[in-house]
């Protein structure tokens, strides 16, 4: 953002905060909620840049005074400051650039594997480790919607929900299918293995008034919530499965002790995937208008993490890769985020 898009900004900032203040306003909730939403974005990108404005002319004064006193302590201390501010000035410019109607929003992320029974199982409880960590290390509150353990290890699917701005614009980077590559070790032959997992990313909304639910339209089942989460959880039927019969869309939570809370959880999960399948058909339309062929990210191998014979994991849409596997795997994959965001 230059001086020019600062000013803009600024005046932008000034029409909607007299607009917020009209009697009418919030008359209607859509308008409302999406003026506000824009208000509080520009007043925390100005902000924002503010602050790397005087970030950079507190560093200058203090790189001229180590100059000038061959303060060699000084100079080491300007630096490692201009360390984390270029960091800050890159995260700045990506975000910049998640400029779509729910890149804000947080996002629900669903992790199921393919066929290969326990090996594909183990994966997706590799893949599900991998984004709790991504999560916990850039500040999103990570919850757990729903979880499925495999018969024997690992998961048959779960769904996290990461909260914190910009989630669903980072994290839909990582929609798509995941390979991996490993000596497996529920094969007593040590035989190479290939599994994979495909991940489901899609804005979080809690009441989209473009999406409509009807009632007669849902299927709702009470069941016994399993696995940790104590006595109470375990011995009522807490846990709460929504099926959409329009769509075949089935939803489920049993995180909350309360029934209550998880149909109300279970509820915004289903508006959020009926948000995304029809964005998805709107791409579809567009597609077939210009004669092209939608991209099916679901059926697309987005990534290979190989462990043998050797250490890589190359995203295939980017070309960026790396040979320090364990450090993506414990959460570390925001290379692979920005390249994809930056090519897009």
């Amino acid at each position: 953002m230059d001086i020019f898009e600062n000013i803009e900004a600024n005046k932008r900032i000034t029409v909607l905060e007299k607009e917020v203040l009209a009697p009418d306003f919030w008359l209607d909730q859509r308008k409302a909620q999406a003026k506000t939403k824009e208000l509080n974005t520009l007043k925390e990108r100005v902000e924002l840049v503010d602050k790397l404005e005087n970030d950079v002319a507190d560093l200058s004064v203090l790189l001229e005074l180590a100059e000038a006193e061959v303060d060699a302590e000084t100079l080491d201390e300007v630096i490692k400051e201009s360390e984390k501010l270029v960091k800050l000035v890159n995260r700045f410019e990506l975000e910049m650039l998640l400029s779509g109607p729910y890149d804000q929003n947080n996002a629900l992320l669903t992790i199921h594997p393919g066929a290969g029974g326990t090996e594909s199982q183990d994966w997706a409880s590799m893949l599900f480790r991998m984004y709790s960590r991504w999560g916990e290390i850039y500040g999103y509150k990570v919850a757990v919607l729903d979880f499925l353990p495999g018969d024997e290890a690992g998961i048959k699917s779960a769904t996290l929900s990461l909260s914190g701005p910009y989630a669903y614009g980072y994290l839909k980077a990582e929609a798509g299918v995941h390979r991996l590559v490993r000596i497996s070790p529920f094969d007593s032959a040590g035989r190479r293995h290939t599994s994979f997992c495909s991940v489901d990313v899609i804005p979080q909304v809690s009441d989209d008034n473009e999406i409509e639910i009807d009632p007669k339209d849902l299927q709702i089942d009470t069941y016994r919530a399993g696995g940790a989460g104590g006595q109470h959880v375990n011995k009522t039927d807490s846990a709460v499965r929504i099926t959409h019969l329009p769509t075949n869309i089935v939803v489920q939570c049993q995180n909350e002790r309360s029934q209550h809370s998880n149909k109300e959880t279970a509820m915004n999960m289903l508006r959020s995937k009926l948000l995304a399948l029809k964005i998805e058909k709107q791409k579809e339309e567009i597609a077939s208008i210009r004669g092209e062929k939608a991209e099916n990210t679901w059926g697309s191998q987005i990534r290979s993490y190989v462990f043998c014979p050797y250490t890589m994991v190359k995203d295939h849409r980017t070309g960026v890769e790396t040979g320090n596997i364990d450090s993506v795997m414990d959460g570390y994959i925001e290379e692979f985020i920005e390249a994809y965001l930056r090519m897009k």
